[in-house]
Order: C-alpha cells, then structure tokens, then sequence
C-alpha cells in the first residue's frame, strides 16, 4: 500500500520571504501628514477681541494648580481632535507643569458649566505661550471661542501684572494644526495673530481617545 502523499517542505528562500511579509505586516503603521502653523502677537495692539456673545458666560481663573481639573480640561477639549501627547503625563508632571509662575489656566463657564479654557505658559525674553486653547464639543457653534481666545490674549499680555517675578510681555504666541476644527486658524487670524511658521510631518495614526475610552462609540 502507498504512502499518502506528504505537504511539500518549504524551501530556505520561501520560508525567508514568509518571515520577510510577516515582519513587515506588523512594523507597517498607519500614518497621518500633519501641518502645524505657529502664529504670533508682538504688541497688545494687536489684539483684535471677538464680541461677548450672548447668555450666562463667565471667565474665571482657575487659581489651584490642580492636575485632575486641567487633565479633564485637556481630555475632554481634546478628545475628538486627537490630543494626545499628555495623556501619558504623570500626576508629578502635570503639578510642576501647573505650579510654574506664570503657569494660568482661565476656565469658560457657560450657565455654571465648563465649556472652553486656555492655558498660559510664561517663558523666557517675555514671552508667553498660549499652550492650550479649546472648547468641549458640546459648546462649538455658539460664538463661544472668539470671545475665550481674546480674553485669554488679553491675559498673556497682562500677565506680569499678576506674576511681578516675570518679565513685562513682550511676545503672545501659540500653534494650531491640521488636526484641530476646521475654523481654528480664523479664529487666530481674526484676533490679530500673524502667521511665523509652517512645519508639515508625517505622524503614526492615533485613535480619537475621547474625554474616556469608547466616550464616542468606537
């Protein structure tokens, strides 16, 4: 009686191109070109405020450098538009980052709830960046933002008056990008920003985090 038949054995060169696939299979990462501008105010004459929109709308300076409060704020401004570089930050990170002079983190609150914030980052030569600045999705549409980002230019140019430690401002700066809603850089323009830079990069794919994971079904 006949042996059945016996599966061919794979060659050396196959079996280094199957390796081959299969390693590139799982290196290949999906990638994203990304355009971040960075733009800037060099006088308090440049700021050009938006209207005050109507209804029950307050700016309030958060003034307890509190890392569960500015890491909510970042998560659920940013959890559609892919903030994620400071998702991974530590509680020590967010403190010393928040406990900086000149560190300021001024909250809208539309009727008692928080809607928006910008966070202000004095640096050296007089300079103060506009780290964050951003609405909860919930409260886009309503007229909200032109207001918050004059309001927090204002701030970074008065800045020294709270902080006597620091330098008079000199310099009003912050960057926005490809990633971020789609009347961001209007928004900027409309205020008296001018535009200094222009980098394009290609970046891995990250996931929408939402203000918590599967917060918009996915």
């Amino acid at each position: 009686m006949s042996n059945p038949a016996q599966p061919p054995v794979p060659t050396a060169e196959a079996t280094r191109t199957t390796e081959a696939e299969a390693t590139e299979a799982v290196t290949t990462v999906a990638t994203t070109e990304v355009t971040t501008w960075s733009l800037e105010q060099t006088s308090p004459a440049d700021l050009r405020p938006a209207a005050v929109p109507e209804g029950d709308l307050r700016i309030v300076r958060s003034e307890v450098p509190l890392p569960e409060f500015n890491r909510f704020l970042y998560s659920a401004v940013g959890g559609d538009i892919r903030w994620t570089d400071r998702l991974a930050m530590t509680y020590e990170q967010w403190r010393e980052e928040l406990e900086r002079p000149g560190s300021e983190t001024w909250v809208a609150y539309a009727n008692g709830t928080p809607a928006g914030y910008v966070q202000l980052d004095a640096q050296d030569g007089g300079a103060v960046e506009i780290l964050y600045f951003g609405l909860i999705p919930a409260f886009r549409g309503r007229r909200i933002g032109g207001h918050l980002l004059s309001y927090g230019a204002a701030r970074a140019w008065d800045l020294a008056e709270r902080w006597p430690e620091r330098p008079a401002t000199e310099r009003v700066w912050l960057h926005t990008c490809s990633k971020d809603g789609p009347y961001a850089m209007d928004n900027y323009l409309r205020r008296g920003f001018r535009l200094f830079d222009t980098k394009t990069e290609v970046e891995p794919d990250v996931a929408t985090p939402g203000p918590w994971p599967g917060a918009y079904g996915a």
